[in-house]
């Protein structure tokens, strides 16, 4: 009995000794940054796990520059035209793919699924040329293709296996009531496909917010630069400083939005991505 007691004992302290290094892990790298944009320069590189004073100089700092609010507005700009894109497409995509027989269903569900798993350099050059002959180089618009041909598979692949499980009876219903195929996605399933959206969603606007290597071969002022490229752009005072302060600074400006949302929308996240584990 002590023994299986003390067995018992050491398996929870195990568990939550684990549970500590895994947030460890994962909250002192963003720690650490919160901690770094609040020094001034002068104690950058002294180390210390703690704030003496709040020093919001490196926020004023970034702020000050006209180029990364400018970023900011068109990440914000680019992200949610991505996302409403995505979104559109992808549930008319899925009800497609989810809802009507036809033949070689199978086969498109896994091209889509294939064309995920192309990682963004080996495209480059190629969706490079199409948005150069298309006239959208140094343009929002350029970024919001190449950024919903990444993000549209797997919106597709989500949002079908969640059509997939809704009842065929709403449907039937629906098509008894003479209702369209526009009217069924619109009023019948998509009222029940929320956790699904919020989830691809989100994860969406995280891809297009984030993305880094389109951004900069697309683009090439600064009025038209996302985030992510303005942050790894910022300079110092000299070509051999490197302003880690305002660099902390805007990589938090940046990140607490999307935790912020993440946090929001944690519940519906969970939901969507299990949308299709179970079927019953």
């Amino acid at each position: 009995m002590t023994s299986r007691r003390f067995n018992k004992l050491a398996t929870r302290i195990g568990f939550w000794v684990l549970v500590a290094v895994v947030l460890i892990y994962a909250i002192f790298p963003f720690y650490y940054a919160v901690i770094t944009s609040l020094k001034p320069s002068s104690e950058l590189f002294s180390v210390s796990y703690w704030l003496d004073s709040l020093d919001f100089s490196n926020y004023a700092q970034i702020f000050s520059q006209s180029s990364f609010v400018r970023a900011i507005f068109n990440s914000i700009l680019v992200s949610i035209s991505v996302v409403a894109i995505a979104l559109l497409l992808g549930i008319t995509a899925s009800y497609a793919l989810g809802r009507v027989r036809f033949r070689g269903r199978t086969t498109v569900m896994l091209v889509v699924l294939g064309v995920s798993m192309f990682p963004q350099v080996a495209v480059l050059s190629g969706l490079f040329e199409v948005i150069r002959g298309l006239g959208l180089y140094n343009n929002p618009a350029g970024l919001i293709l190449s950024y919903t041909i990444f993000t549209l598979p797997f919106t597709v692949w989500v949002l079908t296996t969640f059509m997939k499980q809704l009842p065929q009876e709403l449907e039937e219903a629906a098509i008894m009531d003479g209702a369209t195929p526009w009217v069924t996605i619109t009023k019948v399933f998509l009222p029940l496909m929320w956790p699904a959206m919020a989830t691809t969603g989100l994860l969406a606007f995280i891809a297009a917010w984030n993305e880094f290597l389109f951004a900069l071969t697309f683009t090439l002022s600064d009025h038209q630069r996302t985030v992510p490229v303005a942050i790894a752009l910022i300079s110092g005072g000299s070509q051999h400083e490197l302003p880690w302060g305002p660099i902390m600074a805007a990589s938090v400006t940046v990140t607490v939005p999307l935790v912020v949302l993440v946090m929001i929308f944690q519940k519906r996240i969970v939901s969507g991505l299990t949308a299709g584990a179970v079927k019953g």
